[in-house]
């Protein structure tokens, strides 16, 4: 397919002419940026690999910026908008900017964490600037109540990029890095400036890239069993699992014989794990008919 035009994209003027006609001002309750540059949102849907036979859905459009250029190159855009103001004036910018594929467009006027339905085909792509506060809790829900998504690229803060991309051993591996392994093969792909958002951030951003694995990870255990562990496990992150997931097993010596079983040494500590090793673990407990406890302390993201 063709590139978008300047025309059909939104630049910076375009984009303050219509915030100004809607009354809007972005709101840091919902970590709103836009993107202001369309060399931002070509680069975006390119990384992405987005193909003409795609169905993207997008969460968070705002004012249509990355919008327009998903839909220019994929089959059709299934657009997740939380903002009243924001929903409501999305189908007539596609409309006006985008007429001949304005019928491959469509809206759904609803939190992203509540969504687990959208029109038409199921999703192949998942492709979105998410809103720095809320950005793992979303990306997660997606992927797992869309289980059609085989591609994602994400644009989020770089210290949650970071995160999210991180392996073990490294200082920043944590919850987001195994529950976002347990679905995809993730990893950066691409830092972007703070200057192409409007207003401009005071963080920079990164972009993420998840490729849905072709084979699910082999356990027995639940994705919840196998969740509770990865919490449990960084709710003390700098414990011994022995320690950490003593709440968790019922007690420090139940938690060993699970550790053991699953053929890791209680003596580790859980950013050294694989999200293989805490499946391991989750399935030892369950074989043993156990029940452990989720942890009872706020987990660190």
């Amino acid at each position: 397919m063709s590139s978008p035009s300047p025309d059909t994209l939104l630049g910076p003027a375009d984009i303050r002419e219509l915030a100004a006609a809607l009354g809007v001002r972005p709101t840091k309750q919902r970590g709103q940026n836009f993107v202001i540059d369309a060399n931002t949102v070509r680069r975006i849907v390119r990384t992405a690999g987005v193909r003409d036979d795609d169905v993207v859905v997008e969460v968070g459009p705002g004012l249509g910026s990355l919008t327009l250029a998903l839909l220019e190159a994929a089959d059709r855009v299934v657009a997740v908008e939380i903002d009243d103001v924001l929903a409501g004036a999305l189908p007539a910018t596609v409309a006006a900017r985008m007429p001949d594929r304005a019928d491959r467009f469509a809206l759904v006027h609803s939190d992203a964490m509540h969504v687990t339905e959208l029109p038409g085909p199921p999703p192949t792509a998942l492709v979105a600037n998410l809103p720095y506060n809320v950005a793992v809790p979303v990306l997660l829900h997606m992927l797992d109540t869309f289980p059609s998504i085989e591609r994602t690229l994400v644009m989020v803060q770089a210290e949650v990029a970071d995160r999210l991309a991180a392996p073990p051993g490294s200082k920043v591996y944590g919850v987001p890095s195994v529950k976002a392994n347990w679905y995809a093969e993730v990893k950066r792909a691409g830092s972007i400036g703070r200057n192409v958002f409007w207003p401009a951030p005071n963080v920079d951003s990164g972009l993420v890239a998840l490729t849905r694995r072709t084979e699910p990870i082999r356990t027995t255990a639940s994705k919840r069993e196998v969740f509770a562990v990865v919490d449990a496990a960084f709710a003390q992150r700098r414990k011994t699992l022995r320690a950490a997931l003593a709440g968790w097993a019922g007690s420090a010596a139940a938690a060993e014989t699970a550790l053991v079983a699953a053929g890791v040494s209680p003596q580790a500590r859980g950013e050294s794990l694989t999200v293989e090793e805490f499946a391991r673990i989750a399935e030892a407990a369950s074989s043993r008919g156990a029940t452990p406890e989720p942890p009872k302390e706020p987990v660190q993201q």
